[in-house]
């Protein structure tokens, strides 16, 4: 049988498409990373069906709908390879910043965690998401969903955009109470994701097998989570060597490092994204590099909780080894923003400055992070991160009639250097237009603002921690 489509291609009539998206410049990430001027994308139904110059498409396709303009710079959505979207978006800010690590998780973030409410939880996944889409982010990878994952993922269904969730699994821990799991909990809970949350939305919001990581999980929670991951297709992902805690407790209960003693019990392959890694050495590297595993890179929290990066930080050997190294914003405690295009001006520069070296972490190297290696770090790489024909129509459209975007030289340089997520225009995800002339489609974002103050002061007054704000308010 002969498709409308074949028909319309031998007669010369245009085909029928859903929308055709219009820039001046079109970022494809394609394997030759070609970039496209007086470009324009081809959009039938959630996916790609072309990319090219504009006025090759228009004698091709027959839009339903326009988007774009010359003014315009369009890419790929970007991929959020780490980020707390429940327990911190609603606190952003509270925890103060000249703690240490063990305090700032310990002593603020587990206990700030633990009074949110099903429908906190919901309005805080809310707000990331709607953060992220409205910077340019339409997928991400979350870090665990404390408690109330059923909601969350309504929430996020509803907001519009991409991801891949978990909930907080540990069986360690003795508290605090709401948190504590033994292993056959812990267990049944990482079930309880997939069997519920396998595919969502036709897929646009999956599972994830997630693990807080770190030394709060026993051998046989590791185990099980890497038959469950591998039984399911899913990703896999957990905290791991932020800080020095991670190897000094490792080291004491196994006499080996962390990578080393995953990498023993098979936990790690290419399926499993590791977030921080800052604290690693040169074995662990070469594991990381021979496993496939992914690395998630939070350079601000790196920065803010004073990890060490800079000094100790080993992700130009990872790049080098072959690692692939993604990025993420991680918790708004942490880095205090989902936006992950200042997350990458920060992946561009750490290093250069750490190793006196301008060749480490050219802006081109720092966006394939951020767009394709989020898509490899969350399992996608064949649905994400690039503007191609057959992938899904995950589209930012940046609007270059602003300061920071004139004069437009070099693409690459702006995208990275220069520009960041508030020239963001318009986002597809899916096909769908959530963003539009930077604000959302598919949420009243007034009455979000207001549900989140009310929230968010809420959750820290039940918490009993004090503000330490150091500045009086009068």
């Amino acid at each position: 049988m002969t498709s409308s489509n074949d028909s319309n291609a031998a007669s010369g009539r245009p085909e029928p498409i859903d929308l055709l998206i219009r820039a001046g410049h079109v970022v494809t990430m394609n394997p030759r990373r070609d970039i496209i001027r007086h470009g324009a994308v081809a959009v039938r139904g959630s996916e790609i069906v072309a990319v090219g110059k504009e006025a090759d498409l228009r004698a091709r396709y027959e839009a339903a709908a326009e988007a774009g303009g010359d003014r315009f710079v369009a890419t790929p959505g970007m991929v959020n390879s780490h980020i707390h979207i429940t327990g911190e978006p609603l606190t952003r800010g509270y925890v103060p910043d000249d703690i240490d690590f063990a305090e700032n998780v310990f002593g603020w973030l587990c206990p700030l965690y633990a009074t949110y409410t099903a429908g906190d939880e919901r309005i805080s996944a809310q707000l990331a998401a709607t953060e992220m889409l409205r910077s340019g982010t339409t997928c991400f990878l979350e870090a665990g969903t404390v408690r109330f994952l059923d909601d969350v993922v309504d929430g996020l269904v509803e907001v519009g955009i991409r991801g891949r969730v978990g909930r907080w699994v540990w069986d360690l821990p003795p508290e605090p109470d709401v948190y504590r799991q033994n292993t056959d909990e812990a267990i049944a809970n990482l079930q309880a994701v997939l069997e519920r949350h396998g595919s969502v939305a036709g897929g646009r919001i999956a599972g994830h097998v997630v693990l807080v990581g770190h030394n709060t999980a026993s051998d046989p929670l590791w185990r099980a989570a890497r038959e469950l991951a591998t039984e399911a297709g899913a990703g896999f992902s957990f905290h791991m060597s932020p800080a020095q805690l991670d190897p000094d407790a490792f080291l004491a209960e196994f006499g080996q490092r962390p990578i080393v003693h995953l990498a023993e019990l098979g936990v790690l392959d290419d399926d499993v994204a590791l977030t921080h890694c800052v604290r690693v050495d040169d074995t662990e590297v070469q594991i990381l590099a021979e496993t496939g595993a992914s690395v998630a890179h939070c350079p601000t929290t790196a920065l803010k909780v004073a990890y060490g990066v800079t000094q100790v930080g080993k992700m130009p050997e990872m790049m080098a080894s072959g690692v692939n190294v993604a990025i993420g914003t991680d918790g708004n405690n942490a880095s205090n923003y989902s936006d992950l295009m200042r997350a990458t001006y920060l992946v561009a520069g750490l290093f250069k400055d750490a190793r006196c070296d301008p060749q480490m972490f050219p802006a081109e190297m720092a966006y394939e992070m951020a767009t394709l290696g989020g898509a490899r770090a969350v399992q996608a790489q064949d649905q994400i991160g690039s503007l191609e024909t057959g992938k899904k129509a995950d589209i930012v459209l940046h609007d270059t009639d602003r300061p920071e975007w004139r004069p437009l030289l070099n693409v690459m340089s702006q995208l990275v250097w220069s520009a960041d997520g508030r020239g963001v225009h318009s986002v597809w995800v899916d096909g769908n237009q959530v963003v539009d002339a930077g604000h959302m489609t598919t949420i009243d974002e007034e009455r979000l603002w207001a549900a989140c103050q009310t929230a968010g002061e809420a959750i820290c007054a039940r918490s009993g921690l004090p503000d330490k704000a150091k500045f009086p308010m009068v």
